[in-house]
C-alpha cells in the first residue's frame, strides 16, 4: 500500500491551523464584558455611533397663504404659525433656502365667496396658490415648490372631492383634480401632491402630465392618508373646518389598518408616483417603517397640525421642553425610515441644526 506523503508547507499550515485561536462559537457574554454605556459616556463617542442623523435637507416647510399685501394672520389652534400673503410667502421661501430647507408646501385659505360645490376655483389660473407659486418661483427659483391637489380649500362643503348627494363621486372628482394639477404645473409648481385619496387619481394625473408635455413634473402621493382626528388645526388654517359636512371616512384610511396602507402605496407607485407620503406622522411610525422596508421608495412623513399643536401647547405651558421634544419627534421619523418630513417646525429645527 502506497505511503501517504504530506508536503512540508502543508504540514506547517496544518499545525498553524491547529494552534490558531478560534473565534468563539457564541457571542461574547454580557455584562461586564459588554457595557453599552461605554459608547454613551462622551458627546464625541455618542456622535460616532449615532445611527440616524437629521439635517435641514430632510425638511419641507408647509406655508399657508392668504389674500392681501404684507398680511399676516395668526392661527389660534397652531401657536406660532401664521397665514401669509404672497409677498410674505416669498420672503419665507427665501428664508427657507438660506436655512438649507430644500422645499416648501403651499396651502391656500380661499375666500368664502370663491368656494363652490364644484370647487372650480381649484383650476382658476389666477387663484391664490397659482399667484403664490409664480411669485415664489420668480424671486426664489432654487426652492422646490410642492402643491396640494385636493378640493377641500375650494369646496363650500369642505370635502376633498365632489359631493353628489351624501356621496363623494370618485371619478368625477378625479377629472377636476387633473385640471387642478395641470393648472398648478403651468404656474411653476415642481411637485404635485395629491392628498385627496380618490382611487386612480395618481395614474390619471400622470397620464395628463405626459399628454401635456410635463414629463418632468414630480408626483408626491399622499399614499397612506388616514381619517385622523389630528387634522383639526389644519382645517382651521385653510378655513374648511366650519364648512365640513360629515366626515372623510369613506375615502381616507381607517386608523386601525396597516396592510391596507401597503396596498395603497403599491397602487400609487404602479400609477407613476415618484415619492410617497404617510399622514399623520408620529401615530403612524409603524406604517412609515413598513412602507420604507417594503418598497424602498422615497418616503415622506407629514407631522400634521394636531401633532404640532399638542407639542406647542405643552411647551408653552411649561410642561415640556419645546426644543428637545421638537428635535426628538423629528429624529423619530428618520429612525422609522422617512427620507423627508413635512413639518411646521421646519424653520425652527433648521435654525437649531445650523
Amino acid at each position: 500500500m502506497a505511503k501517504k506523503t504530506v508536503s512540508l508547507g502543508a504540514a506547517r499550515a496544518k499545525r498553524r491551523e491547529a494552534t490558531a485561536p478560534r473565534a468563539p462559537k457564541r457571542p461574547l457574554p454580557g455584562f461586564p464584558a459588554t457595557r453599552l454605556r461605554r459608547n454613551r459616556k462622551n458627546a464625541w463617542s455618542r456622535t460616532l455611533v449615532r445611527e440616524n442623523e437629521l439635517n435641514a435637507g430632510d425638511l419641507v416647510w408647509p406655508l399657508f397663504v392668504i389674500e392681501g399685501q404684507s398680511e399676516r394672520a395668526a392661527i389660534t389652534s397652531m401657536p406660532g404659525i401664521e397665514r401669509l400673503s404672497c409677498d410674505l410667502a416669498v420672503e419665507a421661501a427665501r428664508e427657507a433656502l438660506d436655512l438649507g430647507i430644500p422645499a416648501i408646501a403651499l396651502f391656500p385659505n380661499t375666500r368664502p365667496d370663491l368656494r363652490s360645490d364644484d370647487g372650480a376655483e381649484a383650476y382658476n389660473p389666477d387663484n391664490l396658490v397659482c399667484r403664490a407659486v409664480r411669485a415664489i418661483k420668480s424671486d426664489v427659483p432654487e426652492i422646490g415648490v410642492i402643491c396640494d391637489v385636493a378640493l377641500d380649500p375650494y369646496t363650500s362643503h369642505g370635502h376633498d372631492g365632489l359631493l353628489i348627494g351624501d356621496v363623494i363621486d370618485n371619478d368625477r372628482t378625479v377629472e377636476v383634480l387633473i385640471k387642478q394639477a395641470l393648472n398648478q404645473v403651468e404656474a411653476g409648481c415642481d411637485v404635485i401632491a395629491p392628498s385627496d385619496m380618490m382611487d386612480g387619481r395618481v395614474g390619471a394625473i400622470r397620464q395628463a402630465l405626459e399628454e401635456n408635455g410635463q414629463h418632468d413634473s414630480q408626483i408626491m402621493s399622499y399614499a397612506a392618508k388616514y381619517a385622523s382626528a389630528f387634522y383639526g388645526p389644519f382645517r382651521d388654517a385653510v378655513g374648511s373646518s366650519d364648512r365640513l359636512k360629515g366626515d372623510k371616512k369613506t375615502y381616507q384610511m381607517d386608523p386601525a389598518n396597516s396592510d391596507e396602507a401597503l396596498r395603497e402605496v403599491a397602487l400609487d407607485i404602479s400609477e407613476g408616483a415618484d415619492m410617497i407620503m404617510v399622514k399623520p406622522g408620529m401615530p403612524y411610525l409603524d406604517i412609515i417603517a413598513r412602507v420604507k422596508e417594503t418598497f424602498g421608495m422615497p418616503t415622506f412623513a407629514y407631522q400634521v397640525s394636531g401633532e404640532y399643536a399638542m407639542l406647542q401647547a405643552a411647551a408653552q405651558s411649561g410642561w415640556l421642553d419645546g426644543e428637545r421634544v421638537m428635535m426628538e419627534s423629528l429624529i423619530a421619523f428618520k429612525r422609522a425610515g422617512a427620507d423627508g418630513i413635512l413639518t411646521y417646525y421646519a424653520r425652527d429645527a433648521a435654525r437649531l441644526l445650523g
